[in-house]
Parts: C-alpha cells; sequence; structure tokens
C-alpha cells in the first residue's frame, strides 16, 4: 500500500477507471455476440438491430480508448461484410446536416469621419 498522498488517490483513481473500462468491455463482448448470435437467426430485422448496437458499442470503446480506433474500423468492417454475406440489406445511416454556423458577426457600423475643413491658403 502507498504511504504518500498522491500515490493513495492514484491508486483509487486508477481502480475507478478500471472499473469503467471493464464495464465498457463487457458491454462491447456482449453486443458481438448478440449480434452473431442474430445472424445465426437469420432475421433481417434483428440483424441489422443488433448490427446497429454492435457499433455503438464500438464506436463508444474506441471514443474511451479502450480499444484503438484501427481496431474498432477494423471489427466494423468484419461485421458489416458478415451481415452482408447473409443477404441482409445494411440501410446507410441518414445523414445530419450540420449545425447552420452562427451569424457572421457583423461589425457594429462606424460614425462617418467629420469633414475637415479646407486648409486656408498663405498669400
Amino acid at each position: 500500500m502507498p504511504i504518500i498522498k498522491s500515490a493513495k488517490k492514484r491508486v483509487r483513481v486508477s481502480q475507478a477507471a478500471a472499473v469503467r473500462n471493464s464495464k465498457t468491455k463487457r458491454s462491447l463482448r456482449d453486443a458481438l455476440k448478440h449480434f452473431y448470435k442474430t445472424l445465426e437467426a437469420g432475421k433481417p430485422a434483428d440483424v441489422t438491430t443488433a448490427l446497429n448496437q454492435a457499433m455503438g458499442a464500438i464506436d463508444s470503446a474506441a471514443k474511451k480508448n479502450i480499444i484503438h480506433k484501427n481496431k474498432a474500423a477494423r471489427q466494423k468492417a468484419r461485421l458489416s461484410a458478415a451481415a452482408k454475406k447473409t443477404g441482409v440489406k445494411l440501410v446507410a445511416a441518414k445523414k445530419v446536416p450540420a449545425k447552420p454556423a452562427a451569424a457572421k458577426k457583423v461589425a457594429p457600423k462606424k460614425k462617418p469621419v467629420a469633414k475637415k475643413p479646407a486648409a486656408k491658403k498663405a498669400k
């Protein structure tokens, strides 16, 4: 057991992170198992919902750095290939339009500059 206060806190923090990571890993494995079971059953509607859940679990694990982003991409490719192989037609995700950019900030109108009287010519 550590003696130093910061080391004690580090142990607590790392234990909490380990619990979070294990929950994410477990949900990822469960989603993948569920997908492959529904794939064997062969119902297209169930397969697409299971695929979406598995993809979401993979994305969340990659976002939290539980798995590497390349591994996530590879797993997603394999899932979609397995779904296509069984004849399930995949529906492309709907593209959500980007949020409109905030209205450009217009600089406040400057007051017109007063004209200076013409300089007097010396005679």
